[in-house]
Order: C-alpha cells, then sequence, then structure tokens
C-alpha cells in the first residue's frame, strides 16, 4: 500500500475532490504543507473554498491531461471506475494510488486518540455529538464529519494532534482502512447490497472493523445489537454497550420527558449519571446521543461538558434541518434514506404536534429500492401523505426494474395516500395545492430532493 510520509509532505490530486469526505481530507493536508490538487465535475462552496486555501481545482470534464508525473499520490473514491479518464491516465504513468479509506486511515495515525464512529445509520449525527462535545471541554479536537456542522462552519475542523474524530463508513468495506483508538457501532441492518452480499455479510465486517481497536483502545457498541457476543467475543480491547433496554448495559438512557420533549436520564454502570434534554427529535437521537456520551466519557470528558455540548447541539445539515416557513407549513429536509432511519424520522415527526406530516421521498439507488421494497413502504407508511420522486440514479444504470411507482402502489395497497410525479417541478406545483397551514413537510433522500423545499421556499 501507498504511504503518505507526513514530515516530508509532496504533491496529492484528489480525482473527485468536492465530495464532502475528500474535501475535508484535502484540507487537512493543505493545512500540513502538502501540494494538493483534484477535478470535480462541478463548482461547489466545498471545490471554492479549497480553491481560496490554495488547491488547484480543475472543474467540468475529468481529462487525462489534469493528470501530469508532478502530480504525485493519486486519491479517489469507490464511485470512480477504472475508465475514468484521471484514473487510467494514473496508472499509465505509474504513479502512486490510494483510496479515500487509506487516505483516512493513515491520517488518523497521526493522532493520540482517533475515534472512528460506524454503524449503517446515525453515523453524522452521532459524529457531530462528540464534535460538540470534545469541543465544549476545549480540546481543540481535528474533525471530518460527512455534513455541514453549523458550529465548525463546514465539513471539517482543523484542531491539534491529540484527538482525531470522523465517521466510519462501511461501504465497500471502507472502515476496514482506518486505525482507530476508540470505535463506536450504532447498529447493523441491511444496506448497500449492491456490494454486500447480505446482512450475515455486513455484519462480519463490522467484525473486522471492531477487531482493529487496540488492546487499549475501547469498543462502543449498540447492546441492542442482535446476537452481538458474535461481534465482540475475542477482541482484545475493552467493549463497552449503551442502549435504552436492559439493566446489564454500561449506558443506559431512561425516557423521562413530556410527549414531544427529547428528556432522558442517563444510567452509567447502573447508577445514574446525568439528565439532560437533546434538541433533535426521536428516540434514534436519544441513541445517537447516549452513544456519543458513552465515547466522550470513556475518552475523559468531564460530565458537564458532556451535558452541555449534547444539550446544545442543534443538529448538522440535512439532518432533520428545518429549511423554512411556507404559508405556516414547516418545511423540513432529511436525508434519511434507508427504511430504518425514514421510520424513526416520520415517527419522531408524528410525535411534533402538527396537524399532518407529508414526505417527499426520493429514493436513492436501484439496488437499494428493490432489495428493501417491502421495508421502503413500511417505513413510509408512518406518515400521513407520501409523495415520491424519481429514483436518484447516483452510481447506477436503470437495469433493475423498479421506479418509485413501486412504492407509491404499495402504500395505497396499505391504504395510505402517495403519489408517484415525474419531476421537481410537478411535485412543488402538488404541495402547493394540497399541504396546508399548520402541515409539516418533509423532503427526504440521500439524493437532491433537498431542492424541492427550497424552490418552494423562494416562490
Amino acid at each position: 500500500m501507498t504511504q503518505i510520509d507526513f514530515k516530508h509532505p509532496s504533491a496529492v490530486y484528489f480525482i473527485g475532490i468536492g465530495g464532502i469526505s475528500m474535501s475535508g481530507l484535502a484540507e487537512i493536508l493543505l493545512q500540513g504543507g502538502f501540494t494538493v490538487a483534484g477535478s470535480d465535475w462541478k463548482a461547489s462552496a466545498l471545490t471554492e473554498r479549497l480553491a481560496a486555501d490554495g488547491a488547484l481545482i480543475h472543474i467540468g470534464e475529468q481529462k487525462a491531461e489534469n493528470i501530469t508525473p508532478e502530480s504525485g499520490i493519486v486519491v479517489y473514491t469507490a464511485a470512480v471506475h477504472p475508465d475514468n479518464p484521471e484514473f487510467a491516465r494514473a496508472k499509465e504513468l505509474g504513479l502512486p494510488m490510494m483510496t479515500r479509506a487509506e487516505l483516512l486511515g493513515q491520517i488518523m495515525k497521526n493522532y493520540g486518540e482517533a475515534i472512528a464512529i460506524s454503524g449503517t445509520h446515525g453515523k453524522t449525527t452521532t459524529t457531530s455529538m462528540v464534535t460538540e462535545i470534545f469541543m465544549k471541554a476545549q480540546t481543540d479536537p481535528t474533525v471530518s464529519v460527512g455534513a455541514i456542522l453549523p458550529s465548525i462552519g463546514g465539513n471539517i475542523r482543523l484542531g491539534g494532534q491529540d484527538t482525531f474524530i470522523t465517521e466510519a463508513c462501511e461501504y465497500t468495506n471502507s472502515f476496514l482502512a482506518f486505525f482507530p483508538t476508540v470505535a463506536a457501532i450504532l447498529n447493523i441492518s441491511e444496506d448497500h447490497l449492491d456490494f454486500f452480499k447480505d446482512l450475515e455479510d455486513i455484519r462480519h465486517s463490522f467484525q473486522r472493523f471492531a477487531a482493529l481497536v487496540p488492546e487499549t483502545g475501547t469498543l462502543v457498541i449498540n447492546g441492542e445489537i442482535e446476537r452481538l457476543s458474535e461481534l465482540t467475543d475475542g477482541l482484545d480491547c475493552q467493549v463497552v454497550t449503551f442502549g435504552i433496554q436492559g439493566e446489564e448495559l454500561d449506558y443506559r438512557a431512561q425516557l423521562c420527558g413530556a410527549e414531544g420533549e427529547n428528556r432522558f436520564t442517563i444510567y452509567r454502570g447502573g447508577q445514574q449519571w446525568c439528565t439532560l434534554t437533546i434538541r433533535v427529535p426521536g428516540v434514534h437521537n436519544v441513541m445517537n446521543a447516549l452513544a456519543a456520551a458513552a465515547v466522550a466519557d470513556r475518552c475523559g470528558i468531564p460530565t458537564e461538558f458532556v451535558v452541555k455540548g449534547l444539550e446544545e447541539f442543534t443538529g448538522a445539515e440535512r439532518r432533520f434541518e428545518h429549511k423554512g416557513n411556507m404559508n405556516g407549513i414547516t418545511i423540513v429536509d432529511d436525508y434519511a434514506h434507508h427504511p430504518d432511519e425514514i421510520r424513526a424520522t416520520l415517527k419522531a415527526a408524528a410525535g411534533m404536534n402538527y396537524r399532518k406530516v407529508w414526505c417527499v421521498f426520493q429514493p436513492h439507488t436501484y439496488t437499494r429500492t428493490k432489495a428493501l421494497l417491502p421495508e421502503f413502504i413500511e417505513a413510509l407508511s408512518h406518515a400521513d401523505e407520501v409523495i415520491l420522486a424519481k429514483i436518484y440514479a447516483a452510481r447506477e444504470a436503470d437495469i433493475y426494474g423498479v421506479s418509485s411507482a413501486d412504492i407509491a402502489e404499495g402504500l395505497e395497497a396499505m391504504g395510505k395516500k402517495a403519489v408517484y410525479l415525474e419531476t421537481f417541478e410537478e411535485i412543488e406545483d402538488y404541495i402547493i395545492h394540497n399541504v396546508i397551514h399548520g402541515e409539516l413537510l418533509i423532503t427526504m433522500g440521500a439524493g437532491d430532493v433537498v431542492k424541492v423545499g427550497e424552490n418552494l421556499l423562494k416562490r
């Protein structure tokens, strides 16, 4: 594997430098004195920020001539295929190459404490919560998070060398290239079935990730995961559990707030530890906060900063993000794109005393939609009315014989109100004529469905 010498900065080229994770890693290298260049299909606030900091950015078609013998180490993501002109040119020139995950793993080794937050869902929110706690404690962490976090003014925070906080994604086994000293596993469920064979394959990947934590480190894991011992038996590190169900859990949350209030008491080692109220809705966010609290506590953060960080956390971009109000309609955007995430978000919304909850859902990838079609239908049934947008293809071709209309038909068969509309313009017109004062509209999905709410607010 290619190795980067952080004591002797050199040139690094990023294929797809505008991605939320890639841009953050490029920023870290720029701070470390590296010469950074890269390409992306379109300009964004992230690429503009990198350019302002000294990176050379190629916007538009990714061309072979962008890669030269002086490009140095070439970094790429799972979305880059071998026929990509820049990738092919780098191979032709024999340049050293590494994946985004391999680079992130090497960066982690430069910090005293490397905290990696994994799980099928909840990674971004929990990583953001951990960040808020560490910042409240003035520990000056370096952070790489998969969304824009308002409190750090972006997706990256360049801090000291003591603590590095990052998400750890399981897709293509990326997190197996990491070197965590503290790792968290929030949950495990079926996803990314274009890469993994089935749930057992996914569990095996998380088991391998857990085994990366050294003997001196700590694994913080959801104690409600089925067949937990299969994941934890034989590990050299300390294993710490969290959850809501089970007196034997090391960290347990007990809900104690009024309806619609996310207030809970945390029990540590069976003893009452602290009581707090978080601003982000849903029991799933109680679990995220509990995991963040356990991680911070095991890293020695005083209780007062754990509570302060969680109570003042207002959410990351596209995580139940309040976008605005239109004629008395509240518009929220959420990144949920897996049935478990959708169900949790809609259940949280249902407890917020709106007259009706509308969900505009854009499925993400054909493979996920086809593999989890019944689960999507059930999860979306927790909204009062559902509007389906076209599937966001991402890296895939439309060859799987599945459509958003299949979800709409499934919901209608359950007696739920659902409609499938081809374009965002049709969706926006439908909303204007059907959603009324006092109702909640959630745009939901990992694609570009956020534009629907933003367009409505501009009208």
